[in-house]
């Protein structure tokens, strides 16, 4: 875990380095303050010599000042160093994020994610700004404020160590016990967070079902439990104030008890009792100061233990060492496919898709047709790698696609997902997430293809119309047409509609498969879809049930063999649907 972080710290190692430099300077010059007044004192102002006392005034003057200065620049490198790390943190989570496989993502929930970049991220910054500056003060504070001392009364010092080894016992029972406390209420604030990300972006649902109330009990309940949790940890935390104030005040009262029977006996001096007690203050604020840095160091190591998950965590699918950089064609075989979420079989001994084997040629279009739950959505998600397969073998241009360079793989074969996203920008701009490069012409002639120039043409700014982040300002139907004409723009080997004209008329998905015959002809297609009319055309047909292919054929061969293609079909012919 260190390791992860300190490599994080990268070009801000200067400031990082220079902070206890300059706080080692502003300690040296406080540390020796109360030596230069009990000299004062004892020297200049007992015997009335002024040279005495206006040459150590000077002195501590120039010493209060050179500790002044080297403490402003200790705290501007401290918050350079301290920002400057935090920022490299969350960009080490967010670009290992970017290289996480699907199966990666399905560890961590989206507010999770986000905990751990906030707030996790947040709680490592405040603690590193302590350890190089408050961390290093205090212990040469304490060292140094018990070196003088020892020098000025060592019987008088060993009340120090004794009050240092009687909190050590005291704040690490404390650490063990709280720990695993804070562990827990974070993995809370992942549950809260993803709860608000689920609610702010389903608003429209919860609002149109007048869930309202359900939604808010489901906070308060988990906000409530974290403030349950909390309040355990704040409860066993509060231990460290009291017994902070009663190592000061009895610190105090043992020096100063002490240190009277000594000045009376004549075995001290009133300047050395006096700096004494200043030593005393610095000690025991060291002390405070360190009882505050445990208490943030304990919070911020259940937070970096989560970053580090995030940014060492290795992606479960990797481009292998020289990969194939070229997609020849969009033929595609399955191979006695075995595939499950996991590894190895459910416990019922099944798995998510079951013995499949198929051969889709290069240019022909694949109609995938099945009930909820069949792996109509798994199936094609093994094409582009996004999982990998249990056993058995998917191919493209006949090739394993494990032996193919990921990047390269995925740019030839563009699939366009169940849920249709779209980015807050403008139209063109969420054109060119299929091709950087894409000219005007192209992103038009690719929305034409989808049959979604008609409708951006009506739009006030047409191409150059604001799409709201999840694209909120334009209907279902618009969205997937934006969606498919996005994925064509990458001129792919192999095209995947995953239920993706699911909300367009039947007009229009017509038009769409009509324009894909006839201008992207050697593209190999595959569409998954509820409506016979949509795949009945197609030059292979796949029946899914279960995860095992319970029918492969045309629309006529199927209509004769299938009892499940022929009863859906009979249904829809009558004017009912099967509901996803």
């Amino acid at each position: 875990m260190l390791k992860t972080l300190i490599s994080q710290i990268k070009q801000y190692k200067s400031n990082t380095i220079k902070t206890p430099i300059y706080v080692a300077i502003e300690v040296i010059m406080e540390v020796l303050i109360p030596y230069l007044m009990a000299i004062l004192v004892d020297q200049g102002i007992e015997n009335g010599d002024m040279k005495v006392i206006w040459i150590y005034g000077f002195i501590m003057l120039i010493a209060a000042i050179i500790s002044l200065i080297a403490g402003a620049l200790s705290g501007k490198h401290a918050a350079i160093a301290s920002s400057g790390f935090a920022k490299n943190l969350r960009e080490a989570e967010y670009k290992n994020i970017q290289n996480f496989a699907f199966a990666d993502i399905d560890k961590y929930s989206t507010g999770g994610l986000i905990t751990r970049m906030m707030t996790d991220v947040t709680n490592v910054q405040n603690a590193f700004q302590m350890l190089i500056r408050v961390c290093v003060r205090s212990p040469l504070m304490l060292i140094s404020s018990l070196f003088m001392a020892f020098m000025i009364n060592h019987e008088l010092a060993l009340v120090f160590v004794g009050v240092i080894i009687f909190l050590g016992i005291v704040l690490f029972g404390i650490a063990m016990v709280v720990h695993p406390i804070f562990r827990r209420l974070f993995k809370r604030y992942d549950y809260l967070n993803a709860s608000v990300q689920e609610n702010v972006s389903g608003i429209r649902v919860v609002k149109a079902y007048v869930r309202e109330d359900h939604e808010i009990e489901k906070f308060h309940k988990e906000s409530d439990l974290i403030f349950k949790i909390q309040q355990k940890a704040e409860k066993i935390l509060i231990f460290n104030s009291p017994v902070m104030q009663l190592s000061v005040y009895g610190c105090i009262l043992l020096i100063s008890w002490l240190g009277a029977h000594m000045i009376v006996g004549g075995s001290m001096t009133t300047g050395e009792l006096m700096s004494l007690f200043t030593y005393t203050t610095s000690i025991l604020m060291s002390l405070m100061m360190l009882s505050m840095v445990f208490v943030m160091v304990i919070m911020s190591v259940a937070s970096a233990q989560r970053i580090t998950e995030v940014i060492n965590q290795k992606s479960s699918l990797t481009s292998p060492e020289n990969g194939l950089k070229e997609v020849k064609n969009g033929d595609i075989v399955f191979d006695h496919v075995y595939f499950n979420y996991g590894t190895g079989k459910h416990d019922d001994g099944s798995f998510v898709l079951d013995d499949v084997s198929l051969h889709v040629p290069s240019g022909s279009t694949l109609g995938i047709l099945g009930a909820t739950g069949s792996a109509k959505t798994s199936f094609v998600q093994l094409i582009p790698r996004l999982y990998d397969v249990t056993s058995g073998s998917v191919k493209v241009a006949g090739k394993d696609v494990k032996n193919y360079d990921l990047k390269t793989l995925r740019d030839n074969v563009a699939m366009v997902l169940q849920k249709n996203v779209l980015f807050s920008g403008t139209i063109k701009e969420n054109m060119r997430w299929g091709n950087d490069d894409a000219t005007d012409e192209e992103i038009i002639e690719a929305c034409k293809l989808a049959q979604a120039d008609e409708f951006i043409q009506k739009m006030p700014d047409k191409y150059n119309t604001y799409i709201e982040q999840g694209g909120t300002n334009v209907s279902g139907g618009q969205r997937q047409r934006l969606c498919i004409a996005r994925a064509l723009l990458k001129k792919p080997k192999i095209l995947i509609l995953d239920d993706s004209t699911s909300a367009v008329d039947t007009k229009t998905d017509a038009l769409i498969r009509q324009a894909f015959l006839e201008k992207i002809p050697d593209t190999t297609r595959i569409i998954i879809s509820q409506r016979i009319s949509s795949i009945q055309d197609a030059d292979q047909i796949l029946v899914l049930d279960d995860g095992i292919i319970s029918g492969l054929g045309t629309h006529e061969e199927l209509l004769k063999t299938n009892k499940q293609y022929r009863e859906t079909f009979e249904a829809q012919q009558k004017g009912g649907s099967l509901s996803e």
